[in-house]
């Protein structure tokens, strides 16, 4: 949990009224420099009003440069980011020819899957010859190839459940398939740093939606309590049924979630359970099967399992893995299964060897390594960041770990300052987080070298440096150990 120092938030508020009120200001006098322009509506409502767009005019285009960057390589561990420019102060872009050859510390590559691969891409190229790009079909008509079965076997057997499903997109698979298990007279209580489709999903469900504290099992069991005594609005009746949804790694935090204490909850209250782990599967855990593995649960006690396959494997799409009958029930109910286009079939057999990899089922000790990899540097990144006097979020063995920035002018001057010294990074703000809790989200990879997290930690140390953003005391003792240890490479 961020706790926001007092002169921090008071000097990120003022920041952010000072930009607001010269926001305003500006649209003051716009209105009175268009008043006696006619407008080319024709009779139509605006779209986009003044103030509905407000945010997004007069902060978000100032900086919109350090987001959305273009690439023009496979996102490996270094890769190319295409410069570009702007003439009209940021309100529009246009790319260059040039490109920079920069460090990724922004994408989900956590296993290094997503550039060529000795064994995953040959096979991916011949499915690619054989099943062509896409099925141009739904499951149900004429898009259900043998690869999509193999996956789904290949997933549920990774996972630990009876029986899995395919979707093509992450996102959608909650958000289309919370509505179809629980609806009105339902109960749905969330984390309260669930993930937006996890949001989306549920209020579009009809059920009634609680929230609880994040990672809280102390305040889901008071709302658990709460919610069972007093039963449906109004009526009063007993819930028709109760799910509990909480995500295996929190992807703006980097917590893992402490699913033992909630399976123990959601147990008591005989709640189902809903468990996303996007940014979990394949990363962490013996074997890369999530936070199940990593922190002891039974998958069994687990009623839904969800996952995607653009962090761990390369790859694109999701999975809902549970019993057979709540499989079944998803393929006969689920909109996103009948009526979308199916995986692509190259997509499908990339996650497929990424897996097999991992299980070692290629004949070979990779898989083992880059687990092993990845565990070991994301756990030297986050100790080296915290030694430096960084506000880092979240738990060892996550390759999630956020810098906090606060003040909006860190954003751009943080973002821009890594590219020019060649480190691509994520930084993210409001909307995607609370307004005063902007941060940058480092993601590591097993593709990357010590060398290159040593690079990596010298630029973010200097850029640091330069825009005051280590809010905590420097280790003195230990602030030597990365110079060491490149003296030592």
């Amino acid at each position: 949990m961020v706790r926001l120092p007092y002169l921090t938030a008071l000097t990120t508020l003022f920041s952010y009224g000072l930009l607001f009120a010269f926001g305003h200001f500006r649209d003051f006098f716009r209105r009175i420099l268009d008043a006696g322009k006619s407008s080319n509506l024709k009779g139509y409502a605006p779209i986009c009003l003044g103030y509905e767009d407000f945010y997004t005019r007069r902060l978000y285009l100032r900086i919109q440069d350090c987001f959305g960057r273009p690439i023009a390589s496979a996102p490996d561990a270094w890769f190319d980011v295409v410069e570009r420019h702007s003439n009209d102060g940021n309100k529009t872009l246009q790319r260059t020819t040039k490109t920079s050859k920069c460090l990724n510390l922004g994408s989900y590559n956590y296993l290094g899957f997503a550039a060529a691969d000795e064994y995953c891409t040959p096979r991916v190229i011949e499915s690619l010859k054989k099943y062509s790009a896409s099925t141009c079909s739904a499951r149900v008509d004429g898009g259900n190839t043998k690869l999509h079965t193999e996956l789904e076997e290949l997933v549920a057997r990774f996972v630990g459940k009876p029986a899995a499903i395919l979707f093509g997109m992450g996102y959608v698979t909650n958000s289309a398939i919370i509505p179809i298990l629980i609806g009105k007279g339902g109960l749905i209580v969330s984390d309260s740093l669930n993930h937006i489709s996890i949001v989306n999903g549920a209020r579009g469900s009809g059920a009634t939606v609680r929230v609880f504290q994040h990672n809280n099992p102390a305040h889901l069991e008071d709302v658990l309590r709460e919610q069972i005594a007093g039963g449906q609005p109004r009526t009063h009746r007993p819930w028709k049924k109760i799910i509990v949804i909480v995500e295996g790694i929190y992807s703006m935090e980097g917590e893992l979630c402490n699913l033992p204490e909630i399976m123990a909850v959601c147990k008591k209250y005989k709640a189902y359970t809903y468990l996303d782990e996007a940014h979990s599967i394949g990363a962490v855990g013996k074997t890369g099967r999530g936070v199940c593995e990593l922190l002891g649960v039974d998958p069994a006690d687990v009623d839904i399992m969800m996952g995607t396959f653009t962090k761990s494997f390369g790859s694109c799409g999701g999975y809902i893995a549970a019993s057979k009958e709540i499989i079944q029930h998803l393929k006969h109910a689920c909109p996103a299964h009948i009526y979308a286009t199916s995986m692509s079939p190259p997509a499908v057999q990339q996650v497929i060897s990424a897996i097999k990899v991992v299980l070692g089922e290629d004949g070979s000790n990779r898989g083992a390594k880059k687990l092993a990899q990845i565990r070991e540097n994301s756990n030297f990144f986050r100790s080296e960041l915290q030694k430096m006097g960084f506000e880092v979020l979240g738990d060892n063995d996550s390759p999630v770990m956020p810098i906090m920035l606060y003040n909006p002018a860190k954003i751009p001057a943080f973002s821009r300052e890594c590219l020019r010294q060649n480190v691509a990074v994520v930084t993210v703000a409001f909307p995607a987080t609370p307004l005063l809790l902007a941060r940058a989200r480092i993601c590591i990879s097993a593709s990357q070298s010590r060398e290159d997290l040593i690079k990596g930690l010298e630029v973010i140390s200097k850029v640091g440096d330069l825009i005051g953003i280590k809010y905590f005391p420097v280790e003195q003792e230990k602030v030597a150990s990365v110079d060491k240890l490149k003296k030592l490479e």
